[in-house]
């Protein structure tokens, strides 16, 4: 019952993402431009097709990816403030990012418009090793220190690696500086309909393999060694989780930027409303919680009525950073669901 009404909450926000910005278009109207029966406003039917249904669409795959992005760094860290903002994951695939963007593309060339397929592999590529590269630097220290040294750990590898975006910025011609800025802010309108093939068979593909994981990851909230005392491989699912966990990362992060919170938020949400700690009820909950949550501050970030946006991250903050509070707040109560 309690995912049918969150399912209901998600197809809600969507529909409205679609109808509502910065000019109001009706639900019929909408309708009429998905079935192709807008003949006579075209204009209206541009608006919905090109612009607020791959939007929409891409603020749902992407707090999905997200959420569950956050979910597994959560239980293979043991750790219940990971996520891929916190840990600095986002910095190591915003280096990738910035490598394709500022070095390889073209002049004057954005970061995924105007380099076809093979230039969106390459960029989710980039994005999921700096990622990836990032993660296997924290987990390396993971098992050493505590969780607010753990913490400090993802702030000094992000601040280390933003200087050497810096210095490719630095270095950059003027044109591709501008196209870095833009994306750098956070944004779920940079993925066009021609762009969705990529993103969303990488964000379908990871959120999928992740549905498969659900018992290892049970196992791994008791601690390494009650899991292999179960028969679980132990290294293979840290190495499998945090490689989905930076494709879902470096994906969402390559085609929106560096989109802060969510994956911090979504899974401690759904494990305060479903009251568990199984992963086969926290992934599927993760998927609709994390895109609501995407959906609903894109909505916010839109705001509707006004001709301006306001920034992505900024609407993000307010929901994780509150949730960051909170956890720190209930540690020791944490600590129950983490082992």
């Amino acid at each position: 019952m309690l995912f049918f009404a969150l399912g209901v909450g998600v197809l809600a926000l969507l529909v409205a993402n679609v109808c509502l910005g910065s000019a109001t278009i009706s639900l019929g109207d909408v309708w009429n431009a998905i079935i192709g029966g807008d003949s006579r406003n075209s204009v209206t039917s541009q608006i919905v097709m090109d612009f607020r249904m791959p939007r929409a669409l891409t603020a749902l795959l992407a707090g999905a990816a997200l959420a569950v992005s956050g979910l597994l760094m959560q239980t293979i860290f043991r750790n219940p403030l990971a996520d891929p903002f916190v840990l600095g994951v986002n910095s190591g695939a915003s280096l990738g990012v910035a490598i394709v963007l500022l070095v390889l593309a073209p002049a004057g060339v954005s970061l995924t418009q105007g380099l076809e397929l093979g230039g969106h592999l390459l960029v989710v590529i980039a994005a999921t090793g700096g990622a990836a590269v990032v993660l296997g630097v924290v987990l390396s220290f993971a098992q050493r220190v505590d969780v607010m040294s753990l913490l400090i750990l993802g702030l000094m590898l992000s601040y280390a690696v933003g200087a050497v975006v810096s210095v490719l910025m630095f270095y950059s011609m003027a044109e591709r500086l501008l196209s870095f800025f833009a994306w750098s802010y956070g944004t779920f309108g940079n993925v066009a309909w021609s762009h969705m093939k990529v993103f969303g068979f990488c964000v379908g593909a990871g959120a999928f393999a992740s549905l498969f994981l659900s018992k290892p990851l049970d196992a791994m909230l008791m601690g390494e060694r009650f899991a292999e005392s179960l028969g679980t491989k132990v290294k293979r699912v840290r190495i499998f989780s945090l490689g989905l966990a930076s494709l879902l990362a470096g994906t969402v992060t390559g085609f929106c930027g560096p989109i802060g919170f969510l994956g911090i938020a979504a899974p401690h949400l759904c494990r305060y409303l479903f009251k568990t700690a199984q992963h086969k009820v926290l992934i599927p909950a993760s998927l609709l919680g994390g895109g609501g949550i995407a959906l609903a501050a894109d909505l916010v970030a839109k705001a509707p009525g006004f001709d301006g946006a306001l920034p992505l991250n900024a609407v993000t903050a307010l929901v994780g950073a509150p949730v960051i509070i909170v956890a720190l707040i209930r540690q020791r109560n944490l600590r129950k669901a983490f082992g």
